[in-house]
């Protein structure tokens, strides 16, 4: 099938932003959709199959809309990313399960997946969840924005963000300075979520008045806490006892989030992972919601999607 599409009327600096230099734009969507585009002027021919030709062109023409600035790679393969979800991720209304729009200083933060936005709707409608899934599916980077948004909305007192230190190949003793010093650099992604969304003058500021705490898993024993937003990162390292250690620590007015990856455990051998065991057990447990994430919610570079695919596949062919 051929579909013909004319921008009218037409304008340079946006159609050249749409195309990109030496039309990488119009390539990626190409590869993407698997279409052939060619473009003359204000013109473009999307020849392929017709529900894919047909996607390319809404496609083309909300990147257009966007394109009174150059577009960057990345939103192009986010925006083909949720061309090809198969519900609509941006919703608008008042605030509730209606209004997934969070309050950070990326005003265009919202779901780009069908599980990312159920993610959110869990995290927002629930006092536990848990978000599985392989890396670049969004599932810390949702949680942290969250967690800023009902610090904004005095929904809660303080954020605390928390991450096992158990090591992918190192050791902790070969690593310089004190025990801060030594776990601050698995809890750098956590920081660089927050800087992203707070800014670093205002992370500093909170950090002083203590409405933001990072601290490894185990500094966590013996504590009650009430009115927190609490996010456990990289919980496939926790062991079954840290992770109800975790759990119990959830006090009144407060919500908790937990992240991981059950494909990439860095325990040792023959340990289970708390994060696997608590979805087992919590299963059925009112309060509690989980969301599972693929590849298909990778919303990093495309080729991490493919890497996840492979190893899935080869996992799959071991067992």
């Amino acid at each position: 099938m051929i579909l013909r599409h004319a921008f009218i009327p037409p304008d340079n600096n946006r159609l050249a932003n749409l195309a990109g230099n030496l039309d990488e734009h119009l390539r990626t969507i190409e590869a993407a959709f698997d279409v052939k585009i060619q473009r003359r002027n204000e013109s473009f021919k999307v020849e392929g199959a017709k529900g894919r030709a047909e996607r390319a062109v809404v496609l083309l023409q909300q990147l257009y809309g966007r394109a009174v600035r150059p577009i960057g790679a990345e939103d192009v393969e986010l925006a083909i990313l949720e061309s090809m979800s198969e519900t609509p991720t941006h919703i608008d209304g008042e605030r509730g399960d209606a209004d997934l729009k969070l309050r950070t200083r990326r005003a265009d933060l919202a779901g780009r997946t069908p599980n990312q936005v159920q993610y959110l709707r869990n995290i927002l409608g629930h006092d536990v969840t848990f978000g599985i899934g392989p890396a670049g599916t969004g599932k810390t980077y949702l949680a942290v924005a969250c967690a800023v948004d009902a610090l904004e909305r005095n929904a809660v007192q303080r954020v605390i963000l928390t991450r096992p230190a158990v090591e992918a190949g190192e050791r902790l003793g070969f690593l310089p300075g004190d025990l801060a010093q030594k776990v601050d650099p698995y809890l750098r992604p956590l920081y660089d979520a927050l800087y992203e969304l707070m800014g670093l003058e205002r992370v500093g500021k909170a950090f002083e008045k203590a409405t933001l705490e990072v601290a490894p898993l185990a500094f966590m024993r013996g504590r009650t806490l009430n009115h927190a937003f609490v996010i456990l990162d990289e919980a496939q390292n926790t062991t079954p006892e840290q992770m109800k250690m975790f759990l119990t620590r959830i006090g009144f007015g407060a919500k908790a989030v937990v992240t991981g990856d059950t494909s990439q455990i860095d325990l040792p051998r023959g340990t289970v992972s708390g994060l696997v065991h608590a979805e087992q057990v919590l299963r059925n447990v009112k309060g509690i919601a989980t969301t599972r994430f693929t590849s298909a919610d990778v919303v990093r570079h495309p080729l991490v999607a493919r890497i996840v695919e492979a190893y899935d596949a080869a996992d799959e062919d071991r067992r």
